[in-house]
């Protein structure tokens, strides 16, 4: 006979975990493994509890209720990701999904593997961000599960496509803010970053190379500092290292995003010189931190909330029509022009 007297506290005490654990499992909210949740259920009938779901609810309750986050590196302060986050997980959760962050690991990388806390079968959709390996890519897109990328592997675009693809436009930007500096009288241009590193890079290094062909400009790689992303490029000494090694500096730096113009930055005033005196920077991303350098930094801006708004819908419009043509949704972004080209 049910004891109407035990609580889900006196199960949580039995099980020797904590309550909100108990709770995720009877009231359906959360992701708790089967073996915890077998547990649990085993705990409560032996003490008599009066409630106890059947397999079937708990089923009907968790099944593909979670849209699962899956980055090689989690989005930091200079991310556009940081504040993507906040209104993508707004638009899933009103559509009745839970987030859940995975980190993979370089290991996992590696071997193709997922961590060992994503269950495939309570997930409904998949978003990843900082993931550029094109054979961890591919491996995703085969589980068979709705997924959407936040940017792309370097040359995804040669390939025949396995999911949806959310990007920010990167190349006009790019032009636009190239043009505005030799307008100031940049003829010396050199680009900073690993061109290869993802695909918005790339295509930030193929509006680069256009705006120069545009204008009747030589690409001299003199210029360029494109080693690979792995490089100590947040290391202000090294960087002056790779500058001191240039024959000649350029009129102006394009970066590929704010973190590496800001770290630049550092390496240039540490070496006696002005910017945008002697040397113009540029970056990427729009991130707080590029306007409060010094100086303000001209930069093309990343609409981040309504990216995460867009990546949304067009998830949960796989996962309500998962037999449509796959996408590549390209964002406008919009330059910012400050203090650091202007003469």
């Amino acid at each position: 006979m049910a004891n109407n007297k035990v609580t889900m506290q006196d199960i949580a005490d039995a099980c020797g975990l904590s309550r909100n654990t108990v709770s995720k499992v009877f009231n359906g909210r959360g992701n708790v493994p089967s073996n915890t949740r077998n547990h649990i259920l085993k705990k409560a009938e032996e003490l008599g509890y009066k409630a106890i779901p059947s397999e079937k609810v708990f089923q009907q309750s968790s099944h593909g209720k979670v849209i699962a986050l899956l980055s090689n590196k989690l989005p930091a302060e200079y991310h556009f990701g940081t504040y993507f986050v906040t209104t993508f997980t707004d638009r899933i959760c009103r559509a009745g999904y839970n987030l859940k962050m995975f980190e993979i690991s370089s290991e996992e990388l590696k071997q193709k593997e997922l961590p060992p806390h994503f269950i495939p079968d309570q997930t409904a959709g998949i978003v990843g961000i900082e993931l550029f390996d094109q054979d961890y890519l591919d491996y995703i897109c085969k589980l068979g599960i709705p997924t959407i990328m936040l940017d792309s592997p370097t040359h995804a675009f040669k390939k025949l496509m396995g999911c949806d693809f959310v990007a920010m436009e990167s190349r006009a930007g790019i032009i636009e803010i190239v043009n505005y500096i030799i307008s100031k009288g940049a003829g010396k241009i050199g680009f900073y970053g690993d061109s290869e590193h993802c695909g918005s890079f790339y295509d930030r290094w193929i509006g680069y190379r256009t705006a120069l062909i545009d204008a009747g400009i030589d690409y001299n790689e003199d210029y360029c500092i494109l080693d690979p992303d792995a490089s100590p490029y947040a290391d202000t000494d090294w960087i002056v290292s790779r500058l001191n090694k240039m024959k000649e500096l350029p009129d102006a730096f394009v970066c590929a995003n704010d973190f590496l113009a800001a770290h630049l930055m550092n390496a240039l005033k540490k070496m006696g010189l002005s910017i945008p005196g002697d040397i113009m920077v540029t970056g990427f991303d729009g991130t707080p931190q590029a306007s409060i350098v010094e100086p303000a930094l001209t930069t093309v801006q990343i609409p981040s909330v309504e990216i995460g708004r867009i990546s949304a819908e067009v998830l949960l419009r796989r996962i309500g029509n998962p037999g449509i043509p796959y996408s590549w949704t390209h964002v406008e972004c919009t330059p910012m022009f400050r203090n650091s080209t202007r003469k």
